[in-house]
């Protein structure tokens, strides 16, 4: 009862408000203020009354030097009558069509963003590279440098990075592929004189029935267009892949140019009195992603290298190829390390089953020296994050955004604990 009675008082205060404001309207228009009575119409022969001057005069007194300006005003078409009452947001046809309207703007700009996700996913991925780059490039104008020449040095290292990796990856896949389809008649001949093949096929007439697929499918027209349609998918994912990657890249020079005058247009859009506890947070967390990037990087490229320099010494086949996958692999939080284990011995049980022992046992050791030895050093001037929210984050973020999130899980996790610890827990103190 005490929730109606308010609302029925409530109700009651906005119709005599409303009833107020009618009234008032009511007097204006006819030029009189509410305690006044409005003046008897002039006697018929009288001089003909000035048009503009049945027009509201916005409260001012008639006759006087600002009821002079409001008709001057109107005469030269400048004074559109006084505004009417206001719409009442109490009502229900308000309430609701005001609600539609918020619902039918959330919903398009859920799809908007579901339409862009590849556009947001270049610009996250650009937003980490630029974090990752930026101590780079505060380190350089440190030494005297101007912005441009340390962003465009650290970019020039970037591309040569890139370069250096395709020059390893790209001509032993190249030469090793035209080798396969060179020696592969002579590979499947060979698979094919083997006394355990020719029993199976002696017992199951194998191949017989593999020629016969053959044969059948190359018949069929629909293997040419599954083939040809196969072509095309992947060289459209080939160039929709080299497209995102010089997009990223160009997104990433231009924040890397522009970054102190993004982060000032952001910084200005805070109140002032809360901006320097807001500058220094902010910062606090850039630090810590691009932290982060450098000592996840520096964390992978250890493993590659002496991932090359284990299978050298194996003389395993495309030990760089591998290298190159180990250190890419190991960039994934959590995860990542056992990919790259397991890739390289499933390459080397195919080359040889002992090799893929001897790989398991290598990386196992080295995961433990990597845990307890490489990363704690790497990490110590990084991010401090508990274990259970490292696993929680990067679970999570896999879950969402794939690999993408969960690299970018840790420092956002980082990020997130600064401010519990810096924000939510002092005011929780304070009151």
């Amino acid at each position: 009862m005490t929730f109606w009675r308010r609302w029925t008082d409530y109700r009651r205060a906005q119709r005599d408000r409303m009833a107020q404001l009618r009234a008032h309207q009511h007097d204006s228009e006819a030029g009189t203020r509410p305690d006044e009575h409005p003046e008897p119409p002039p006697a018929s022969g009288t001089a003909p009354v000035d048009a503009y001057g049945t027009l509201p005069l916005g409260g001012a007194d008639p006759g006087t030097a600002e009821a002079d300006e409001v008709l001057g005003r109107a005469r030269r078409g400048r004074d559109f009558g006084s505004a009417g009452t206001p719409f009442n947001r109490q009502s229900p046809f308000y309430v609701g069509f005001v609600g539609a309207i918020g619902v039918l703007t959330a919903y398009a700009v859920v799809q908007a963003i579901g339409r862009l996700d590849t556009t947001i996913t270049l610009l996250l991925v650009s937003l980490f590279l630029t974090l990752a780059l930026n101590p780079l490039v505060e380190g350089l104008v440190r030494q005297g440098l101007r912005r441009g020449l340390a962003v465009t040095i650290v970019f020039l290292g970037l591309l040569g990075v890139f370069t250096l990796l395709g020059m390893v990856v790209v001509p032993p896949v190249a030469s090793q592929g035209t080798e396969l389809a060179e020696n592969a008649p002579r590979m499947l001949d060979d698979l094919l004189r083997k006394p355990w093949v020719q029993d199976v096929d002696h017992r199951y007439q194998v191949v017989q029935r593999i020629q016969e697929e053959i044969n059948h499918r190359l018949a069929d027209g629909n293997l040419w267009a599954g083939i040809f349609g196969g072509v095309l998918d992947a060289g459209r994912i080939i160039a929709s892949g080299v497209f995102s990657i010089l997009t990223v890249l160009v997104l990433t020079l231009y924040f890397l140019a522009s970054l102190p005058s993004v982060k000032q247009a952001g910084y200005a859009l805070v109140p002032a009195s809360r901006r320097p506890r807001f500058i220094s947070l902010a910062e606090e967390i850039m630090r810590r992603v691009g932290s982060y990037a450098i000592g996840q990087v520096a964390v992978a490229a250890t493993n590659a290298f002496f991932a090359w320099i284990m299978m050298s010494l194996l003389d395993l086949q495309f030990a760089a190829v591998l290298a190159v996958a180990v250190g890419l692999l190991g960039l994934i939080p959590m995860v990542g390390a056992t990919l790259g284990a397991s890739v390289v011995a499933l390459v080397a049980f195919f080359d040889e089953p002992k090799k893929a022992l001897i790989v398991i046992i290598y990386f196992v050791i080295y995961q433990q020296l990597e845990n307890y030895a490489v990363m704690p050093r790497i990490m110590q001037q990084t991010v401090a994050v508990p274990g259970a929210l490292t696993v929680v984050a990067a679970l999570a973020g896999g879950t969402l955004l794939g690999i993408l999130g969960a690299l970018l899980a840790i420092p956002f996790a980082a990020g997130a604990l600064l401010l519990y610890e810096e924000v939510l827990v002092p005011r929780q103190l304070r009151h």
